[in-house]
């Protein structure tokens, strides 16, 4: 239980309560963007109450608190109602009697634990599998919760294949407030947020406290938008200027000494995408995320293959046509439908070339130099990289990891599996959007830092694929 006395009286509390296994846990894991939350399928994995504050800049905005499953609601019940007779704005001070009688009583100890945050003042979040049909006994537990005299509200939350709603929002609406469904595993950030919608309605002093965290939450959500385009553009600028450089100890390099130097050069490209991995899913809050990586392997399967080229990568098509940007930009200096007519030619024989050697060339990743004698050292020097498809890998890839951790709910523990080759598949990226794409690619093959005009450009361009990744 936590001790903190932090601005405790002036935020919202919840208490979400019900019947053990029906996904208390995961939506207070959801609702409170924490991935700590103990989660299982036993009986009983929850044992003793605990707060989930969340917080934004240090401050909280809401706290859940996960609570153990009703045990003896018959016997709870049966005590409130072998007691005197009381109007209904006392019946809370009955409960508040059975919770200090029974303090110490092991066999209540679950009751005491999900009552005590309600009696501090807690609203009460009332959690049912709708999977499952309903049945009379739930209306003990309900009973017991109309006695705390709260604001109240019960969550459908379907785990199963069935669909029963009907039948509970018939029973559910005779003891709550309001009836919501949320499935705290599949819900998005939208579905999140309307929720929090209903809960301000529960009590008119929460509104306007509710209604700020609406705001906060969805400034937060935006700002992390922007941190994780940040992480990726750093990312790709860093990996396609990457110069790797290796020394050497005669005046040619020996088949080894190439050897090594690609594969350190290849070894620092994989350390650089695991450390934006690493930093995204720090934005977005996932601190103990376990993946299993397939198609996404770093090593020669992966990153460097053909068959990554044609999976993460542009189709022959799009490679020639951006071979043929890249080459009439370069040759030309000019856009290719704005070239006049010798220029046109020049710039469609370079366009040709690029786009051939990106098809057929893939292995020809790599440019390397014998660097001059430098304080008696000789050096290997590796980049930056040439592929013109190799860019659209990298992104490919980044926006995809990107795209399932920001998806992804807190109350999932299972691993992300990264081997959606389908999702390579939607066109994310159109022509017009990779013409804007090449300008910067062609400034980094060159071994030159874009413009801060090509880089806005380069963003904004990113940042409209993530979102609309992210819509879908």
């Amino acid at each position: 239980m936590r001790n903190n006395k932090e601005n405790v009286n002036d935020y919202p509390k919840f208490a979400v309560v019900g019947h053990p296994n029906k996904g208390k846990s995961s939506i207070v894991s959801s609702l409170a963007l924490d991935d700590s939350v103990q989660i299982g399928d036993t009986p009983g994995t929850t044992q003793i109450k605990r707060g989930f504050p969340l917080k934004v800049d240090g401050k909280i905005i809401y706290e859940l608190f996960d609570t153990p499953g009703f045990q003896r609601a018959r016997r709870v019940l049966a005590w409130l109602n072998e007691q005197d007779a009381v109007s209904a704005d006392k019946r809370s001070d009955v409960v508040r009697e059975f919770v200090a009688t029974h303090r110490h009583d092991d066999k209540f100890r679950d009751e005491i634990e999900l009552l005590e945050p309600i009696l501090d003042g807690a609203g009460i979040i009332y959690v049912v599998d709708a999977s499952k049909p309903y049945g009379p006994e739930y209306e003990v537990e309900m009973e017991i919760l109309r006695w705390c005299g709260q604001p109240s509200m019960a969550i459908l939350n379907l785990i199963g294949d069935e669909d029963y709603r009907d039948q509970w929002k018939s029973a559910l609406g005779h003891y709550f407030r309001m009836v919501r469904t949320f499935n705290p595993i599949e819900a998005t950030f939208r579905d999140h947020m309307d929720l929090l919608e209903s809960m301000a309605q529960l009590k008119e002093e929460w509104t306007k406290e509710i209604k700020v965290a609406i705001t906060i939450l969805d400034e937060l959500h935006q700002q992390k938008v922007e941190q994780t385009i940040d992480a990726i553009v750093d990312n790709m600028i860093k990996t396609l200027s990457l110069v790797y450089k290796q020394e050497i100890k005669g005046e040619k390099a020996t088949s080894k000494e190439e050897e090594d130097a690609k594969q350190g050069y290849r070894q620092q490209i994989m350390e650089y995408e695991k450390a934006q991995e690493k930093a995204i899913e720090f934005i977005w809050n996932h601190r103990s995320i376990e993946k299993i990586e397939n198609v996404l392997v770093l090593d020669e399967v992966g990153l460097f293959s053909k068959e990554s080229a044609s999976i993460f990568g542009l189709s022959q098509n799009e490679l020639i046509l951006t071979g043929a940007s890249a080459g009439a930009i370069t040759g030309a200096g000019v856009d290719l439908m704005l070239a006049g007519h010798t220029l046109f030619i020049a710039s469609l024989v370079g366009g040709v070339v690029g786009g051939v050697g990106a098809m057929f060339g893939f292995n020809n990743l790599y440019s390397l130099e014998i660097l001059g004698q430098n304080l008696g050292k000789r050096e290997l020097s590796i980049g930056p990289m040439k592929n013109l498809n190799f860019p659209y890998i990298l992104l490919g890839r980044a926006l995809y990891h990107a795209s399932v951790i920001a998806k992804r709910s807190h109350a999932l523990r299972e691993s992300i599996k990264l081997e959606d080759e389908e999702f390579y598949t939607e066109q994310i990226i159109n022509t017009e959007m990779r013409k804007k794409l090449e300008k910067v690619h062609i400034q980094l093959r060159k071994g030159e830092g874009p413009s801060n005009e090509l880089l806005d450009e380069y963003k904004k361009v990113i940042s409209r694929s993530f979102l609309g990744l992210l819509r879908e």
